[in-house]
């Protein structure tokens, strides 16, 4: 059933005031690590509203441990990891399948003082709405959910399944998204609806997460201590020797045929430090925890080999014993989406009229949910979305305009990929 694209266009133009409203309760809720309950509590009684079937769970009811693309869990309660999966099913499908997904768990606010404004309050500035999940990415939930609306304005509804997916844990292992597949939500493509400027994710990083736990010498500051000895210094050591690693690992990025441009895309971040008990005493302990990007193409074996063999001859040079060494969340392999999907071919077309040009890939420097459905589930999968800034910052915001537009490339998707019929 062909569409009035025109038609389509004012049918989300005029959902689009109602859509801003939305994404702002979304970004009003706090839906860090933990916290995602009343989120997607929130989003399953929107989903019933619209008459879709919802299966609301928690992680702890799937066996996702030891699939492919699990990540091992530290200091996490899956049982409050709250997961919602919504279906639009039809009689008789004519069209083809679809997910689509996206993430309502958000990063950390970090310090207050560095907001100029409630971080879970949604604010508006010269069209771009600014507040922590507006951009990350909060917004690509409201586009897929109000690119439905407006095809269900005009009377009509997808003609196949359609899975639309809000998951957690996006930020730390991805096993929300592998939690539906084990679940067996399938489909013939995938959609995630992530802020990329309009351009599809070509290529993207993975990345490991690990944890040093450092051991000292403890003893009263009066006294000198020896190499190693203070656990919080020593952990400098340990961070300046990674960063090597990581330098060494740049330059053999340099001939990678989606990195090899971009100037050092590897990179390592020492993302949390604690330790010590006591100012006057030498610190008898340090925890350090770090992330390091993965190459598409190096395994992850590999790196993790790495990461341990620098680990154990920082710790020979300051005489030591090694740290103990844990894996602690991603451990995400790097990725190629290969071009020439019909999925893509359809999402080319719709970005064309609505957006203008050609649609052009991105190797992205971080990592996303898409590897799940490509690489371990063989579910042609595309990431793309509209315009934002600051991700993972006080200064994160979305532009609404191009979210606009980003609602009316998923509606027109949908309409070509899943073919459409009249609303019941």
């Amino acid at each position: 059933m062909d569409i009035d694209e025109r038609a389509l266009s004012e049918a989300v133009a005029a959902g689009f005031a109602e859509q801003v409203e939305w994404l702002s309760t979304l970004v009003g809720f706090d839906s860090t690590r933990g916290n995602e309950a009343a989120c997607q509590d929130w989003l399953a009684s929107e989903y019933a509203a619209r008459g879709w079937q919802v299966d609301r769970y928690t992680l702890d009811q799937v066996p996702i441990e030891g699939m492919p693309g699990y990540s091992p869990v530290v200091d996490a309660d899956y049982s409050r990891a709250v997961q919602v999966v919504a279906t639009h099913r039809v009689a008789e499908p004519a069209g083809r399948s679809l997910i689509l997904q996206g993430h309502i768990d958000v990063v950390p606010t970090g310090a207050p003082e560095l907001w100029e404004q409630d971080p879970f309050e949604a604010r508006i500035v010269d069209g771009w709405m600014h507040g922590r999940g507006a951009a990350d990415m909060k917004c690509g939930v409201s586009a897929m959910v109000f690119a439905l609306d407006a095809l269900r304005r005009l009377g009509y509804v997808p003609a196949s399944t359609v899975h639309v997916e809000t998951v957690s844990e996006e930020e730390c292992t991805g096993n929300g998204a592998l939690s539906t597949l084990v679940r067996g939500y399938r489909a013939d493509a995938a959609l995630i609806p992530e802020s990329m400027g309009h351009r599809i994710i070509r290529a993207e990083l993975g990345s490991v997460w690990f944890r040093l736990r450092i051991l000292g010498q403890p003893g009263h500051v009066l006294a000198s201590a020896a190499p190693g000895a203070h656990a919080i210094l020593a952990a400098t050591d340990y961070i300046a020797a990674l960063q090597q690693l990581t330098a060494e690992i740049n330059v053999e990025a340099r001939h990678h045929p989606y990195f090899g441009a971009i100037e050092n895309p590897v990179k390592f971040n020492p993302g949390k430090i604690r330790g010590g008990d006591w100012l006057g005493s030498v610190p008898s302990w340090c925890e350090l925890e770090c992330r390091l990007s993965v190459l598409p193409g190096h395994a992850l074996p590999e790196v993790r080999a790495r990461v341990a063999a620098t680990v154990e001859a920082c710790a020979a040079r300051l005489g030591t014993a090694a740290p103990a060494l844990s894996w602690i969340g991603f451990q995400a392999d790097g990725h190629v989406f290969g071009p020439g999907t019909e999925a893509e071919a359809v999402l080319a077309r719709v970005h064309s009229a609505v957006v203008g040009g050609p649609l052009e890939g991105v190797s992205l420097t971080a990592t996303s949910d898409t590897r799940f459905y490509d690489l371990y589930y063989g579910i042609p999968a595309l990431c793309y979305g509209g315009h934002a800034r600051g991700m993972h910052s006080p200064t994160e915001a979305v532009d609404l305009a191009s979210l606009q537009q980003t609602t009316e490339v998923i509606a027109r998707f949908v309409a070509e990929w899943c073919g459409l019929t009249a609303a019941g």
